[in-house]
């Protein structure tokens, strides 16, 4: 008597069969499902936002890694890759500012191949670029299983890679003073996070994504600071425009100009304090956690509903 078939055949699937549309249905899916990408990559990923304007142009997903807190451009298309696509890329690493580009379709052709491996030999090492093949596979009725083929990388990037999570592993002296004030002033205020996830970052980010503008709180040796700028990927002369009008009125709320030279740091304002004294860290915490509320709600109270 014969046996059954132990083994079953594994066969491609359209990508309109497991997404009907790319943009209202494979995007929101991908913004979800980072980890799956971020396996593929070798780098963590975190969402930042999802359709983000570049003049003309919309980008799919804006994501960052976390390890070094740089800005991730991640484009998608269910058709071979195209010069279009390749011009929008380009368009939007400028746009946003981002350090790794990766540019998701189910096939592509040699000179799309050609122009990512260039970029990759003739641009800062700090700069990465990704041609990453999308396809969808089952077994029979099994479930669909997206995988994500990675066919262009930096050279040496797994060599990166691993440096970074060393770095990230081992953080210099003055990542373990921001890691310890933030767990310090998180456990005191956990309204502002989660205590159990500090970092050894320099800032802390309340987005107003409504308006567009970000709230944002520092750590430094020499005391604590904050100030107001665009969201991450976004346009910081756009925010300076945007608070253009109101500056009167926010100065009077905020007690800073506006600092329109450098719209990076929109009406900054520093508490001069040792910071490396833990014994100042609970009035560190508390102006921080205070002046972000009252930065809050002085943009809030000023701006009024969004258009």
């Amino acid at each position: 008597m014969s046996q059954p078939d132990r083994f079953g055949t594994l066969d491609d699937v359209p990508l309109t069969d497991a997404w009907a549309h790319e943009a209202h249905e494979f995007t929101p899916w991908l913004a979800q499902n980072l980890s799956r990408l971020s396996d593929a990559l070798g780098i963590p990923l975190e969402l930042t936002d999802t359709e983000v304007a570049v003049e003309a142009f919309a980008a799919d997903i804006l994501a960052r890694n976390p390890q070094d807190d740089t800005a991730v451009l991640i484009e998608n298309q269910f058709k071979p890759s195209d010069h279009g696509h390749l011009g929008q890329i380009m368009t939007y690493l400028a746009g946003l500012n981002a350090s790794t580009v990766v540019w998701i379709a189910p096939s592509f052709r040699e000179p799309h191949l050609s122009a990512i491996r260039w970029l990759n030999e003739n641009t800062p090492e700090s700069f990465a670029f990704f041609a990453v093949a999308l396809r969808v596979v089952r077994i029979a009725d099994s479930p669909m299983v997206p995988l994500f083929d990675v066919v262009e990388r930096p050279n040496a990037w797994e060599r990166r890679v691993q440096e970074t999570k060393r770095e990230a592993q081992a953080p210099s002296a003055i990542g373990a003073f921001r890691r310890n004030f933030w767990a310090h002033m998180l456990r005191r205020h956990p309204s502002e996070g989660d205590p159990a996830k500090p970092y050894a970052a320099s800032s802390r980010w309340r987005e107003l994504p409504d308006h567009k503008l970000a709230v944002v709180q520092y750590i430094a040796q020499s005391g604590p600071g904050i100030f107001i700028r665009c969201p991450r990927g976004g346009d910081d002369e756009a925010a300076a425009e945007l608070l253009d009008p109101y500056e009167r009125q926010l100065e009077e709320r905020l007690g800073v100009p506006i600092n329109a030279t450098n719209p990076r740091y929109l009406f900054i304002k520093h508490l001069r304090l040792d910071a490396t004294n833990p014994g100042n860290w609970d009035h560190i915490a508390d102006w921080l956690h205070e002046e972000a509320d009252r930065y809050v709600a002085a943009l809030t109270d000023v701006l009024g509903e969004p258009a």
